[in-house]
């Protein structure tokens, strides 16, 4: 009996063992493979951002991307019993998965309509941006469009308002600024700098009285073209030879569509490289939507209107713009950190996408403040902009003057 149970004992020792065994070759294979896994999503994304050009927003738009803290509570939900009442909101239930699936793989939303057309129609996804550069403002936050509604479409198109006054020059007729300072320009006679504003439109309520939308103010003399104006001006005063067209295309433009936008300032920018062929840098300027909270600084006791840089993600040369971006970010920063809200991409599902920016390297969407901000406040800004762009805009000039060589005696 004594050896009969030691028998036993030891069978027992070897069963155990080998189970033991078992386990710890299937623990070593499934560490092995989690490494092996890990490593080789590190080595796909280095060759991403490192060989592979692809838009700035795209990359973002992983797995980890696209759940949210829910996701993690729900982890936990798989081996606790009774911990989801509602099935319908379990991440892993089979109306969800599939949910999660499908949009990951197409970008369209099953719950949502109207992303099967988003990616078509410019402006009808407000998703958030990807942020390239960050500002050092303490209140960060994305640019918000406007986006007017059907209804509002129509009614422009049916009922187009009446021109402003004949001050403001034609499409094709963009006109130089004149230096108030009477000094020859240090572009040497050139008027290498274009200002423009595809949402002419963009209006700020602390100067409309009795108002409830900036964006229906179609004045010449109250909407983001002063902006653009003031900054044309500012250009002029450094010695950058400035020009700047003041359409508001809601006016002019016959049956004017707001998604279409950006083909209407096409045409702009198009007339005026024909009309001023010394032309090099274009600046689109915009008024931001979000509250007075995320669009205003304070730099000695004076409110500031902030600005943000836009960058296209659906531009295949977006790279090259986002370094001209960068540049008169980094000079804003430098004098006056918390101004810039940083430089942000936004592909076609986002808001246009393109921003005509395919048009040249040096063209670049700047907001300037929001709806709750006033003129003065944006005039503030605008003035310390102009600064940052004359700097890059006079180091560039430096750097592609000829070199020249003393003469030998």
């Amino acid at each position: 009996m004594k050896w009969t149970s030691a028998t036993l004992n030891l069978s027992h020792v070897r069963k155990t063992f080998q189970s033991a065994s078992s386990v710890g070759k299937t623990f070593f294979i499934l560490s092995f493979g989690t490494l092996a896994l890990f490593v080789l999503i590190g080595v796909g994304g280095f060759l991403q951002n490192r060989v592979i050009t692809t838009s700035p927003v795209s990359s973002m738009k992983s797995l980890a991307a696209s759940v949210t803290n829910q996701f993690f509570i729900d982890m936990l939900g798989m081996e606790v019993p009774h911990l989801h009442k509602d099935q319908k909101k379990f991440t892993f239930s089979q109306h969800n998965v599939f949910h999660f699936a499908f949009q990951f793989m197409t970008d369209i939303n099953p719950s949502d309509p109207k992303s099967l057309v988003a990616s078509e129609v410019p402006g009808m996804d407000v998703n958030k941006t990807t942020v390239l550069v960050k500002g050092s403002d303490t209140n960060p936050s994305d640019p918000i469009d406007y986006n007017p509604s059907s209804q509002d479409l129509e009614a422009e198109a049916k009922n187009p308002q009446p021109s402003p006054s004949p001050e403001p020059s034609p499409v094709g007729g963009a006109a130089p600024i004149t230096n108030p300072t009477g000094q020859p320009p240090r572009t040497a006679g050139d008027n290498i700098a274009f200002i423009y504003q595809t949402h002419s439109n963009e209006s700020f309520l602390p100067e409309l009285k009795g108002v409830t939308d900036p964006d229906k103010a179609y004045s010449d003399k109250v909407n983001i073209i002063s902006v653009g104006q003031r900054l044309a001006q500012n250009l002029e005063k450094d010695g950058i030879g400035a020009v700047h067209s003041k359409t508001v295309y809601p006016s002019t433009v016959k049956n004017f569509e707001y998604p279409y936008s950006y083909k209407y300032s096409l045409k702009t920018l198009q007339e005026a490289a024909a009309s001023h062929p010394d032309l090099q840098y274009y600046f689109d300027i915009h008024r931001d939507s979000a509250a007075r909270s995320k669009t205003t600084a304070t730099f000695d006791g004076k409110d500031y209107a902030q600005v943000y840089f836009i960058i296209g993600g659906k531009n295949p040369n977006w790279k090259k713009n986002e370094e001209f971006a960068s540049k008169i970010h980094q000079a804003l920063e430098a004098k006056h950190p918390g101004i810039s809200k940083g430089i942000h991409a936004k592909e076609a599902s986002e808001g246009n996408g393109l921003y005509n920016q395919n048009f040249s390297p040096n063209n670049i969407l700047i907001e300037v403040g929001g709806p709750y901000n006033s003129l003065e406040e944006c005039y503030r800004t605008t003035d310390w902009l102009a600064d940052a762009i004359s700097e890059v805009i006079l180091n560039a000039k430096k750097v592609d003057a000829p070199v020249v060589t003393p003469k030998q005696s």
